[in-house]
């Protein structure tokens, strides 16, 4: 039901990753031997495996809650946020001192965000200087990550001491990119990748005359044309780049973009011929970028040393055709460890550090430049994933569990009895079962089963005795312990709208059918049917694209927001934005229906209505209020399930309870409305 994103208990009743009875919930031998042990936090995290993905951000706590490291390694420990005290903040109605906003929610930690961007920036200064190279690292984040304005404005702020900047594919974006750096350090890139038309040309030509550090690189030869065109109309010297289609090819999961049959980019015949045109045009300072993308998700160093150093090789050749070059963009790739294997072999997961992958750009470049006596170019790199997808965390609601078979009596059974054929497949598995034969156990159950689904599509068996039959086979299967013990839980998420990476590319996050380690079932605590609390669960590492991909799938909406940032005060955290999710009339909205004309007529079908009933005018005023009542609170509230306060679910109960009414069709059939 799940997908594989890292999914973590984050439950209110009993302690998010404790179990409280290790012998209905033991865990896996590779975890522990001895089960008859107390379970404790640190099973906990060897379970869900916290300490391989979620280091150095994510932990359980002492009291087997989840914990944020706002500050990575260098957190302290009153600096931890409890992500349990986080939900009961942000669902907790608003007379009991909460937010009240409705589940699922998206949780950010720019404290995480900022620890990313200085993170890489220091492990490429560290490889700059222990190696003596002449120039500096100087990166992007590419806002196609995740366009969310407060993503995109913290970076560029936190950012702007080591010139950090934007990368944009599109003229929305590049609008966006714009408008940010315009409060950044004026050094900063603004790389304007894509295919590009005259508009997105003069967005980027424009952005040099507001004194924006914009690159112009060429993704189709002929986007050359619009580029001398427009920069001689508008009075622009521009700065060009061009991206490579390199020869070292990406074969994963992620690589079908890279490679000389990529579908981006310049072959180096195409180079050629740009360098002849620039030349021509008395243009050929102007090129100062090398640009090129492995694939995302670079699983290993040798891969990433490879192709930076046949780059380098370009961009040697580039210079000594007498391009002005100053720039080479090692683009994205640099993977994150989403199962935490830390493995070269596995989509999944990456091989090497931050400053492993710093290390092995900077001396390729390095190399390549002292064999050919170039200067040192500036190194960019467009690292979007690595930089966000840490930073925020999904929380959702678990609200059933599929119930288990029931068991059949002697009396729902006794038709087998008179059925010779099925009689004989009974009675071959009662004599297995009495003789402890799991193996005939397990064909007599198949065999049986069979029978009786071709008894029902004939028509002969009933749905009960059908169902009678399924409960006598799970019976066996659970005297035999062959049964299946994995339950599903029904989550209140659209993993369609939230995870799209999940079912678009097959991408593991750590929860769903897949889950970090392998595994096909995620260890959970039992669902308590009572309605004692709620049981929550963390969709971790999924801040990168999710959002950004993220569609109306039934139409449900966006979940709500809040923005966590560390604090010094009593829980180590305040909430310093929300935002509620999208309501149903949002949706609507997005697919171009119109909300309040809907609203509108759904409200004058009800008055034409109760003119048709003949009650008394007061009582029909009453009706016709709950009815526009129920109607407005259902365009507002949001799409997904709601797990309001009793307060809340009584008053609105007792207002659709009083929604009873008779109506007539135009063909004079009476219906009763309730």
């Amino acid at each position: 039901f799940f997908c594989s994103v890292v999914v973590v208990v984050v439950a209110e009743k009993m302690p998010a990753l404790a179990c409280v009875d290790t012998t209905a919930f033991p865990p896996p031998p590779s975890v522990v031997s001895d089960t008859s042990c107390r379970w404790n936090s640190s099973l906990s995290a060897a379970l869900y495996r916290i300490d391989g993905w979620g280091a150095p951000y994510f932990t359980a706590n002492t009291s087997g809650n989840i914990s944020i490291r706002p500050h990575g390694s260098n957190t302290l420990p009153h600096q931890d946020i409890d992500l349990l005290k986080v939900v009961k903040k942000v669902t907790d109605p608003k007379p009991l001192g909460g937010l009240g906003l409705q589940l699922p929610v998206i949780v950010r930690f720019p404290d995480v965000l900022k620890n990313r961007l200085e993170c890489l920036q220091s492990a490429f200064d560290f490889a700059v200087q222990s190696q003596g190279y002449d120039s500096h690292y100087q990166g992007v984040y590419p806002v196609k990550c995740n366009q969310d304005r407060f993503v995109v404005e913290d970076i560029v702020k936190f950012g702007s001491g080591f010139r950090f900047g934007l990368e944009a594919g599109s003229k929305p974006e590049i609008l966006l990119a714009m408008s940010c750096l315009v409060k950044g350090n004026r050094e900063a890139f603004l790389v304007c990748n894509g295919f590009k038309d005259v508009e997105y040309i003069s967005l980027a030509l424009l952005g040099r005359k507001l004194a924006l550090n914009t690159v112009i690189v060429l993704e189709q030869e002929e986007e050359l044309d619009l580029v001398i065109d427009l920069s001689r109309k508008m009075n622009v010297r521009p700065v060009i780049g061009l991206r490579a289609k390199l020869r070292t090819k990406h074969s994963g999961h992620f690589g079908s973009t890279s490679g000389e049959k990529g579908k981006f980019g310049l072959t180096t015949s195409q180079i050629v011929r740009v360098v002849r045109k620039l030349r021509e045009s008395g243009m050929l300072d102007c090129l100062q970028l090398l640009h090129f993308h492995i694939g995302s998700q670079i699983p290993s160093t040798a891969l990433l040393s490879d192709g930076v150093g046949e780059a380098a090789q370009l961009y040697c050749e580039l210079v000594r055709l007498g391009a002005g070059m100053k720039v080479i963009d090692v683009g994205g790739g640099l993977g994150i460890d989403y199962d935490g294997s830390k493995s070269g072999e596995s989509d999944l997961s990456v091989c090497y550090t931050l400053e492993e992958y710093a290390e092995a750009v900077v001396a390729s470049v390095r190399s390549v430049c002292d064999r050919r006596s170039v200067k040192h170019p500036v190194i960019c790199s467009e690292s979007g994933r690595a930089i966000v997808s840490h930073h925020s965390v999904l929380i959702f609601e678990a609200v059933s569990a599929a119930k288990p078979m029931a068991q059949a009596h002697h009396d729902d059974i006794q038709f087998l009895l008179e059925c010779d054929e099925a009689r004989v497949d009974y009675e071959d598995l009662y004599a297995a079962v009495m003789r402890g034969d799991q193996e005939s156990c397990l064909l007599y159950v198949d065999k049986l089963k069979q029978r009786c689904v071709d008894g029902f599509k004939d028509g002969v068996l009933s749905i009960e005795q059908l169902a009678s039959v399924d409960g006598l086979c799970e019976w066996v299967l659970k005297a035999i312990g062959a049964s299946d013990p994995v339950q599903t839980y029904n989550i209140n998420l659209s993993v369609f709208t939230s995870i799209p990476d999940l079912w678009g590319i097959d991408q593991l996050f750590p929860i769903i059918d897949k889950f970090i380690g392998g595994e096909s079932s995620l260890p959970l605590h039992e669902l308590d049917g009572g309605g004692g609390g709620s049981y929550f669960l963390g969709m971790f590492l999924g801040g990168a694209y999710e959002e950004a991909l993220g569609g109306v799938h039934n139409l449900f909406g966006g979940p709500s927001v809040v923005r966590v940032s560390q604090s010094d005060g009593p829980h180590s955290f305040a909430v310093t934005r929300a935002m509620p999710g999208q309501s149903s009339a949002d949706v609507l909205r997005a697919v171009q229906h119109e909300p309040e004309i809907m609203f509108q007529s759904l409200k004058h079908r009800a008055e034409k209505l109760m003119h048709t009933k003949g009650g008394g005018e007061d009582e029909d005023d009453e009706e016709l209020n709950n009815v526009v009542a129920c109607l407005d609170r259902s365009f507002n509230n949001m799409p997904y399930l709601a797990t309001e306060p009793a307060s809340m679910s009584n008053s609105l109960s007792a207002a659709i309870s009083n929604l009873g009414f008779y109506y007539s069709d135009e063909d004079g059939f009476d219906y009763l409305s309730a």
